[in-house]
């Protein structure tokens, strides 16, 4: 047996899972399937520091509410009796109904769906809604930032859109709004879509907004890394500043299951957008996920206020840590992040797929990223790594773990000590983090296991 699916794969993995299933009893195969969940979760789980913007820990109760019964039910159509594809459904109703209320409330909208199983599913929704195919979208570039979800080969480029660059100032790391109004005035985009994989600061949606509402455009808003921020007030909310919709990441900052959401005030897109939903990209969409979707939208309404501020305050304690290190720190002048991020230029030492794959050895988890460069630029080059501290908040650690980390950082990066000597102080270090916060399974724990009547 042989697979075939270009260099989009490893190679070598993918001919050692093939024999593996050729050769290996399937008794033995199922047991190889645990063990490489169990050693992941030893690693990842225990043992490193994950300072990967786009990971968040979940709560064992929302992690629980994965394995639920809940996940084997056939879920297609719409909340309520007369809307459903299937019976048997009176009390994953009230969930779903629940998991709506819950996101509605958190984001300040008039509307939300639960129901998408990932972020980037939200994008092709706000686009399939907003513009027709040849429609011209202006997109963040990805030097900017930008995420390939408002690119050719993402949901926009799908869906036959023309796109063309939001103009960006690489220095202040904000949309240049003389020459945006300049091109958006030329070019009568019918959305101008925010999609960011690097979101140090704020965007001006308010702003862009006003300059395309003469001609009827429309602003969306792909919050996938900010909406953890948004819920707990630490980033303007978007639907407040004007975006028609939202679409968020149910991981991230969000800390919940991976998913998507997608929120919005207009009542004329209702329909279009729940249409687009079901029955067009998804059928049975999980409802394990739904509900562990709702606890983790119940945390953060307990908890977000506290949570999304310390994530934030040690991603600036970890920039300026890292600063004074000697590291190249993005943004420093305006005092390196409103976020959960940090970026972080590392062209002296290697590059970004170098220096991640170094620490990665030393159990410190960054990943690769773009730096801020003009639009014009032919082939932006992975020069940057991107941290962030969301996970490590939710462990427990403050500003002073956020200096033991970047000294860890500064002696592979910089000293050059090796990586595999660093890995076992950095499990020492992390032992002592094993704890999650903000979050109640005591509560979620008692819901799941107490019977009904005896909770009521």
């Amino acid at each position: 047996m042989t697979f075939t699916v270009g260099d989009r794969h490893d190679p070598a993995l993918l001919a050692e899972a093939a024999r593996l299933v050729a050769e290996v009893p399937n008794t033995r195969l199922a047991g190889r399937v645990g063990e490489l969940v169990v050693d992941n979760a030893r690693w990842r789980g225990v043992e490193c520091v994950n300072l990967i913007a786009a990971e968040a820990p979940t709560s064992p109760v929302v992690r629980a509410l994965l394995a639920t019964e809940a996940g084997t039910r056939a879920s297609g159509g719409h909340i309520g009796a007369l809307s459903r594809c299937f019976p048997g459904m009176r009390y994953l109703d009230q969930l779903e109904a629940l998991c709506v209320a819950l996101l509605a409330d958190l984001f300040d909208a008039e509307f939300a769906d639960q129901r998408l199983m990932g972020g980037m599913a939200g994008c092709l929704v706000a686009f399939t809604v907003l513009a027709r195919p040849g429609e011209h979208v202006m997109s963040l570039p990805l030097c900017a930032g930008g995420d390939s979800s408002g690119h050719l080969d993402g949901p926009a480029g799908v869906r036959g859109l023309t796109i063309s660059a939001i103009p960006f100032d690489p220095v202040e790391l904000t949309v240049d709004l003389d020459e945006f109004g300049r091109r958006a005035r030329a070019r009568r985009p019918a959305v101008v879509s925010l999609n960011q994989t690097t979101a140090l600061f704020a965007l001006p949606v308010r702003e862009m907004k006003r300059i395309i509402e003469p001609w009827g455009g429309r602003l969306y808003f792909d919050g996938a890394h900010q909406a953890g921020l948004i819920a707990g007030g630490q980033y303007p909310n978007p639907l407040a500043e004007g975006a028609d919709i939202l679409t968020g990441s149910g991981g991230k900052t969000f800390s919940g299951p991976q998913s998507g959401m997608i929120m919005w005030n207009d009542e004329l897109l209702s329909e279009p957008i729940v249409s687009a939903i079901f029955p067009v990209l998804t059928g049975s969409h999980q409802l394990n996920r739904v509900a562990a979707l709702a606890l983790a939208a119940c945390e953060l309404r307990e908890f977000g206020t506290g949570y999304m501020a310390a994530v934030v305050r040690n991603a600036r304690a970890l920039a300026a840590a890292l600063h004074d290190r000697g590291f190249t720190v993005i943004g420093a002048h305006r005092g390196y992040t409103d976020t959960h991020q940090v970026l972080v230029d590392v062209r002296a030492h290697g590059g970004g797929v170098v220096v991640s794959q170094t620490l990665e050895r030393a159990n410190i988890m960054v990943n690769k990223m773009l730096l801020p460069a003009a639009a014009d630029v032919a082939r932006p080059v992975s020069g940057g790594i991107r941290l962030g501290t969301t996970e490590v908040t939710r462990l427990g650690m403050g500003p002073a773990e956020m200096t033991v980390l970047a000294e860890f950082i500064a002696r592979v990066v910089l000293a050059g000590d090796d990586p595999d000597a660093v890995a076992g102080r950095v499990r020492e270090f992390r032992a002592a983090f094993q704890t999650l916060g903000f979050c109640f399974p005591a509560i979620g724990q008692l819901a799941l296991t107490v019977p009904r009547q005896e909770r009521e």
